[in-house]
């Protein structure tokens, strides 16, 4: 599989293409993704979703993805990394949080812009972008990477509105880190025990359970559990995965503890999921 690298903090490019400009494929940066005009398919981790103008996706590293172009699309691509989130002049503090909440948006298909008001602000923002891009005209530069912060603040505050509600404001930094650490390791049930958690993080494992039911509100284990059960939702909604794949894929021992873990959660099982989100998606 194509691999890609960033060799600068960030890069902007936009164009228009007929096709997909590449095969599937990763990279080790984010990179925002606006589509100006035209439609097509958006594949990311063997989900699809259907695109179109005003629709705004984020690729974050690791993710597996790629376009079904259909209509000729205007794209615009903008890539950056973890360096540029330290050092690009976002505010030190939110830095940690900023990194978690972008990070946290992976394995989730379809437009990241769910509130209205930023959906009309984007467009507009992205315009400026390219203008400045062409024109050159005097202190360009500074005015792009600002407004780049400000794209980059308005995709992460509607990510965090569908995030979980353990992250806030005042979540600590190690909270945080365990956090990632569960979405990171979700596939590798081996990862997720406590006493391992616990070793990974210098913590107890009597401790830790306080610890993470005091910063998230829930226990760690209530936490990996409704993680793993909304990433299997998407599974069953956006991808063609046969469910024997997909109890592979979250590390269930065969297709019959899977569908006992999934009916606890959601009262129906995995074929009786599809087949309601699929005929709701026709009607």
């Amino acid at each position: 599989m194509i691999r890609e690298n960033l060799y600068e903090p960030f890069s902007i490019t936009y164009c228009t293409l007929d096709k997909c400009p590449k095969f599937e494929h990763k990279h080790n940066f984010f990179e925002l993704i606006f589509i100006i005009s035209g439609t097509g398919r958006q594949c990311i981790n063997q989900s699809s979703f259907n695109y179109g103008p005003g629709h705004m996706f984020l690729i974050t590293p690791e993710d597996c993805h790629s376009f079904d172009v259909e209509t000729p699309t205007g794209f615009f691509f903008l890539k950056f990394n973890d360096i540029y989130l330290k050092k690009g002049g976002l505010l030190n503090e939110n830095i940690k949080r900023l990194e978690y909440i972008l990070h946290n948006a992976n394995h989730q298909p379809g437009c990241i812009l769910k509130n209205q008001p930023d959906k009309r602000l984007v467009g507009p923002m992205i315009e400026a972008i390219i203008r400045e891009y062409e024109h050159k005209d005097i202190y360009n530069q500074e005015l792009i990477q600002q407004l780049v912060n400000t794209l980059i603040i308005v995709v992460a505050r509607n990510i965090a509105r569908y995030l979980p509600e353990q992250v806030n404001m005042g979540t600590e930094e190690k909270a945080m880190d365990i956090l990632q650490y569960v979405q990171h390791n979700i596939y590798y049930p081996e990862k997720l025990k406590a006493d391992v958690i616990s070793d990974v993080f210098s913590i107890s494992e009597a401790y830790m359970g306080r610890y993470f039911k005091k910063h998230a509100n829930e226990t760690l284990q209530q936490y990996i559990t409704n993680y793993k059960t909304k990433l299997i939702e998407h599974r069953l909604q956006f991808s063609d995965k046969r469910l024997t794949e997909i109890a592979g894929e979250f590390g269930f021992t065969d297709e019959s503890h899977f569908n006992k873990f999934f009916r606890k959660q959601k009262g129906q099982s995995p074929k009786e999921y599809r087949k309601v989100v699929q005929l709701a998606r026709a009607s």
